[in-house]
């Protein structure tokens, strides 16, 4: 998915602002920008686009960020 929505609005955040569809069926989210896990201690990023930094990722994103200590660079396919 895209990260962020247009005009640079964030897409995800800590609380989901729209009518649930379901609750915690999603562990994983998979951006142009950042591979981000949803673990119990928070929002994990595992996996970094080199053409963007981690701030660069913490600014494009509504909520706060855990950066994993094996952060990996993603790889195009």
């Amino acid at each position: 998915m895209e990260h962020q929505a247009r005009g640079g609005k964030h897409k995800i955040l800590d609380e989901c602002s729209l009518p649930l569809t379901g609750v915690k069926c999603v562990d994983k989210i998979i951006t142009e920008m950042a591979v981000l896990e949803i673990r119990d201690e928070g929002l994990v990023m595992t996996e970094i686009w080199p053409e963007f930094t981690v701030d660069e990722v913490k600014a494009a994103t509504g909520c706060k960020i855990i950066v994993s200590t094996d952060l990996i660079n993603m790889q195009q396919i």
